[in-house]
């Protein structure tokens, strides 16, 4: 069977390299169930190896010609072996074993002649643990997608028992054996009369935005392709590095009331006396305010359907501006004043503007021109919303997850965060030969957070 793939998901697909491979990971870490054996894991092993049913889309191979689209496979033609790989640390492994280990599973591309997916059972992690890593290409799911994955494959219930692997359950429910699909996705001439409908509006919007910004009247507006080119702008290398932090989900929210913003605001706020910290030791910090793109689910509540459902907007991140606090409104202001721009487009418009705002710069990708340029915007910082419960794999608690992001020529870090059961998790994505000593980066917004909660009065007394 054979299903159109949306232009905006092809997108993913067209840009892809060696170097700047297009895919999407999650890594969560979890412990063992009280009293389970010490084999718990390699019998986990061998039962997900007896699954060898794939719904969508660890069953769907990319079919480019003559239109982008995916050719959903049996189940016998999908090698299991091949996808799913056990792996163990040296024990006990510690997390940065593991973090170092999974920065190498990263840093390759997916074969595009069999599904787009790799999952990993890493055992020997310290404190009796274990970790998955599961990858995905970014043309099949975005974050959002990838959280509701994670509730449909793990359960709240830790006495529950005979859960599936992820490739069992997907993101769509699978027909019986057998069955004809009665939908199809629509082709590409169905999508371009669609986005030719939603023109309109898109250019209107666009149209306002150049008038105001030649004008300067909202100073508080992030525009594309203005923000200063660094270190991390330049052109990158396949290897990855891969880093974590995490804290108390109630210290974030605490700043986030007594400062009357948002904990996105607050986060955003972090990441930019962090991002302030690290630019200006080693004496690259810009006068001109680094910008961050920020990823917009328009996901209707309840679909997991295979493929992205997400917009942009841009903020400044006012890394020029020295008082943490003065910085944090400053970028409050800018993320409401890219939102509001947003919500004055009709549904049926988001995909135009989307591919209207990431066009020019994924041109840029495709014809090898990334990261010599001015920037579309500093970097990516992307916040998913996950499960506020705990979660368990057949009494297995998932302690920790984080979100791994994609990296291109001219994006050489990512900042992604989820929260979970009370807590906030960092992912810092970053490109191995671009950004040394990327770890730092990843303290500096413990110290950021710090910094914030002193200037506020709160406390960290409660920190992770």
């Amino acid at each position: 069977m054979i299903r159109f793939i949306k232009a905006t998901d092809a997108a993913w697909m067209l840009v892809e390299s060696a170097e700047q491979p297009v895919h999407v990971a999650c890594m969560a870490i979890c412990s063992r169930p009280p009293g389970a054996p010490r084999g718990f894991v390699r019998e986990m092993v061998e039962e997900w190896r007896q699954h060898r049913h794939f719904a969508p889309p660890f069953n769907y191979v990319y079919r480019p010609w003559p239109f982008p689209a995916w050719r959903e496979l049996p189940d016998e033609a999908v090698d299991l072996e091949y996808h799913f790989r056990h792996k163990a640390l040296p024990e006990p492994g510690s997390e940065r074993d593991l973090g170092m280990l999974v920065s190498q599973l990263h840093s390759h591309a997916l074969d595009r002649r069999r599904p787009l997916w790799e999952c990993h059972l890493i055992e020997g992690l310290e404190h009796d643990r274990f970790a998955i890593y599961l990858k995905v290409h970014h043309s099949q799911i975005d974050g959002i997608g990838g959280i509701r994955l994670i509730r449909r494959v793990f359960s709240a219930d830790p006495h529950a028992r005979g859960h599936q692997p992820p490739w069992a359950v997907g993101l769509t429910s699978a027909r019986p054996a057998g069955a004809a699909s009665s939908r199809r996705a629509p082709g590409w001439a169905e999508q371009l009369q669609t986005q030719a409908l939603a023109t309109q509006p898109v250019l209107k919007l666009v149209s306002r935005l150049a008038r105001e910004a030649a004008r300067r009247e909202h100073p508080e507006t992030a525009l594309p392709f203005n923000a200063p080119k660094t270190v991390l702008n330049g052109r990158i290398h396949g290897p990855r590095r891969f880093a974590t932090q995490h804290y108390a989900l109630d210290r974030i929210k605490r700043l986030a009331k007594s400062a009357g913003v948002t904990v996105n605001d607050v986060f955003l706020a972090i990441c930019a006396g962090a991002l302030r910290r690290y630019l200006e030791e080693s004496g690259k910090l810009p006068r001109q305010t680094l910008s961050a793109g920020l990823p917009v689910s328009v996901r209707p509540a309840e679909d997991a359907s295979v493929g992205n459902a997400i917009s942009l907007i841009l903020a400044k991140l006012y890394t020029d501006v020295a008082d943490p606090l003065e910085r944090l409104q400053a970028i409050a202001g800018s993320v409401r004043a890219a939102k509001q721009q947003l919500e004055q487009l009709p549904k049926s418009a988001i995909d135009q503007y989307t591919l209207l705002v990431n066009g020019p710069y994924l041109l840029q990708l495709a014809m090898g021109l990334g990261g010599y340029g001015r920037p579309l915007y500093s970097l990516l910082i992307s916040n998913v919303p996950g499960p506020a419960e705990s979660l368990y794999f057949n009494g297995a608690r998932m302690d920790e997850i984080y979100p791994i992001s994609l990296l291109f020529n001219g994006q050489a870090l990512n900042i992604s965060v989820v929260s979970y059961a009370g807590q906030f998790n960092l992912g810092f994505t970053g490109c191995r030969d671009s950004l040394p000593s990327m770890q730092k980066l990843a303290v500096y917004t413990g110290e950021a957070l710090q910094e914030l909660e002193l200037a506020l009065g709160a406390t960290g007394r409660n920190a992770a």
